[in-house]
């Protein structure tokens, strides 16, 4: 998706300039993986020398008459970070979802680096607040209560009471005039840091007192676009059936735009169209990674950046130059992709232009994302698969299982760079998980748009809500105009005609509602 940008670029020249060196077993890894004895991927590797370069092993021979030397490669390396270099997943700022889909009137339960949290909008300090999704009097989940009459999260097991410090203010089974339990710390709820910024809840994943005023010593990632008044913001969420570290790679990857999206997205235009679908060499280079991220320079149409942990940015400007005087035209992608638990990721999409303005005010944000979910859905069932292939061969194995000769890897390769030096190839899960993906489920449920998308996003909510109620108002006015006809025998045929198109309009609105707002399967043969 996010190369979509790409559409206005042509080719980028500036090479990788990486060394290599040889990889060992993190010790982050905290959990062994096997290869399925009988996978074409564990055959592989058997046959796969130990001295094989790293990012450069073929999964299948190369013919003769081609030189491995003449190739585009993407030279990467895996190097082993110093202690002091290594990626602190627990010191960083992380976001949790818009503003703009959160209702302040319930908590909402969400799940971000395996923690489980109860976000809250605590009406007497008007403030978001993030807590551990758990009452300390039996541990039932804070986010299926409620806000009560005095602006207190309230857990609906036994109506305890929280204000938005997290102290108990109200035990029902306590009696008034015996000792004051509610006071007792261990009547307290852990209270995660958290903070707006860019119309996104964020939180510290760390409950420590210590913790309380970091946004005076770290801020979340500043993105200017996101702060300036003359760009409008369109934004969305979405949770995946695939790691975080699928998203990111995907989203760094321009080369599968024409076809894993063909018909759906602007790819990039060779200037030699090789086949039907319009791929082509792209020149893309790394510079400057650390354990912050990296960034790869466009020269005269933007630039990308990947902003360790969460962030994929990318800028273009469209069109052609700007008439002296006149302002330059711009947007962004924004892709922040959120570790949810092994194998689900959650992404925050933000799309900021600096024209067409008006767009947004007069079309609905609903409208925006039936197209935004068809494009996320033409690679959702090749990244969940290649997900488990990658398990299959263990993270810190992905440059012995896949190819990646030319320089349009060149992003995907520094990402990979990146999670394999500086965090060991996996997220830091805190020993929470055993390492094993969650079994993959049916088709119509990998697809499903209504859990994945429409209950967290209150536009597409509201606009299912409305299309629903207007198709059984469709359906009653069908049998209403029989019923006319029937009890009138006047004008017959014209309440007949009314009450056909009434209900054909609802058996469409039916079908519309059913694919757009809960399962769209995609098939890439057929089209």
């Amino acid at each position: 998706m996010e190369v979509a940008v790409k559409s206005s670029l042509t080719s980028i020249h500036a090479p990788i300039s990486v060394r290599e060196a040889p990889f060992t077993k993190p010790k982050l890894l905290s959990f062994q993986f096997h290869p399925r004895p009988n996978s074409s991927i564990s055959r592989m590797l058997k046959k796969t020398p130990s001295k094989s370069k790293p990012f450069a092993t073929m999964s299948s021979p190369v013919p003769s008459s081609v030189s491995t030397e003449s190739m585009e490669k993407p030279e990467a390396e895996l190097e082993a970070a110093s202690q002091e270099e290594k990626f602190d997943w627990y010191a960083q700022w992380y976001p949790v979802m818009p503003v703009c889909d959160l209702d302040k009137r319930v908590p909402h339960a969400k799940t971000v680096m395996g923690l489980d949290l109860v976000v809250w909008w605590d009406r007497n300090e008007s403030e978001w607040k993030v807590f551990d999704d758990s009452c300390p009097h039996r541990l039932a989940p804070l986010s299926e209560g409620r806000i009560d009459q005095w602006g207190r999260l309230q857990c609906v097991y036994h109506g305890w009471c929280f204000n938005g410090s997290g102290n108990c203010k109200f035990i029902p089974q306590a009696p008034p005039d015996g000792p004051p339990v509610h006071t007792s710390m261990k009547a307290c709820v852990a209270v995660y840091p958290s903070t707006v910024h860019h119309d996104i809840v964020w939180f510290w994943p760390n409950t420590d007192p210590q913790y309380r005023d970091i946004i005076t010593k770290k801020q979340p990632p500043f993105i200017p676009d996101l702060d300036d008044p003359s760009f409008t913001k369109t934004m969305g969420n979405r949770d995946f059936p695939y790691g975080y570290d699928v998203l990111i790679e995907n989203l760094l990857d321009p080369a599968h735009l024409p076809y894993a999206h063909y018909g759906l997205v602007n790819a990039p235009k060779p200037q030699v169209k090789s086949d039907r679908e319009g791929g082509g060499p792209i020149d893309l280079s790394v510079k400057k990674l650390d354990s912050q991220g990296f960034f790869e320079n466009q020269d005269h149409f933007g630039d990308t950046k990947f902003i360790a942990p969460c962030i994929s940015y990318a800028s273009s400007s469209p069109g052609d130059a700007p008439e002296k005087g006149s302002m330059q035209k711009r947007m962004a992608f924004v892709f922040i992709c959120i570790p949810v638990s092994p194998g689900r990721s959650r992404l925050i999409w933000i799309f900021p232009r600096n024209f067409g303005l008006w767009i947004d005010k007069v079309v609905p944000r609903w409208i925006f994302h039936l197209k935004y979910n068809l494009v996320f859905d033409s690679d959702l069932y090749l990244l969940h698969m290649q997900e488990r292939k990658f398990m299959d061969v263990g993270p810190a194995n992905w440059q012995k299982a896949c190819f990646v000769p030319t320089k349009s890897d060149a992003l995907l390769v520094g990402y990979r760079r990146w999670f394999n030096k500086y965090s060991g190839g996996q997220v830091d899960w805190k020993g929470k998980y055993c390492g094993a993906l969650p079994p993959t489920s049916p088709r119509e449920q990998l697809f499903d748009r209504y859990w994945s998308h429409v209950v967290n996003c209150r536009s597409c909510n509201a606009a299912y809500k409305g299309l629903n109620a207007l198709e059984v108002i469709l359906q009653v006015a069908s049998l209403a105009f029989i019923g006319v006809a029937a009890a009138t025998k006047q004008n017959t045929n014209t309440m007949v005609v009314i009450a056909v198109v009434c209900f054909a309009g609802s058996r469409w609105l039916a079908r519309f509602i059913s694919k757009n707002f809960h399962y769209h399967d995609y098939n890439h043969a057929f089209l």
